[in-house]
């Protein structure tokens, strides 16, 4: 991890919450637009996981207006750490099935270390500062408890050192 810096260039952010599925590929060349001085592009895609065949659905919800807001702010702090020229934050709610998204992350910069760094504590304070909440639901037919945050994912966003 590098010392914090101060970019001065304006990211392109693009920060959504939405039903509807994505297309990674297309969220991609949006964030590249044939911009020639884009020389890495990393993305996250987070899927739904079967919990070992006993989940048929994880359902999300937010808090409208303030998750939005918090991976804004969030990704406008990568763009003033890292030398990005944009970063795009999808998050998903409702009914998701096993395989299908949930979370898409991509950061964009002239170079991969910046764009990998970006990306990382994007997604490390999303999970850990956006109002999101998950209840399971099982293939049995029950439906779960609201899941409690993880601590790894607390653990993860701690080694920024915010």
């Amino acid at each position: 991890m590098n010392a914090p810096q101060s970019f001065q260039q304006e990211a392109r952010i693009d920060v959504r919450i939405q039903r509807e599925d994505f297309d990674a590929a297309a969220e991609i060349a949006a964030l590249t637009n044939g911009r020639a001085d884009v020389g890495a592009v990393v993305t996250f895609t987070g899927l739904c996981r079967d919990e070992n065949g006993a989940l048929s659905a994880l359902e999300l919800e937010h808090y409208p207006g303030m998750a939005e807001e918090e991976i804004e702010r969030v990704a406008r702090a990568a763009a003033a750490r890292w030398p990005i020229l944009g970063a795009t934050a999808i998050h998903r709610f409702g009914k998701i099935a096993p395989g299908e998204n949930i979370v898409f992350v991509a950061a964009s910069s002239p170079h991969r270390a910046a764009a990998f760094e970006a990306a990382a504590y994007i997604m490390d304070f999303l999970k850990t500062r956006a109002p999101f909440w998950k209840k399971e639901h099982r293939r049995d037919g029950s439906v779960g408890e609201w899941v409690d945050a993880k601590e790894s994912d607390d653990a993860a966003a701690q080694r920024w050192g915010e």
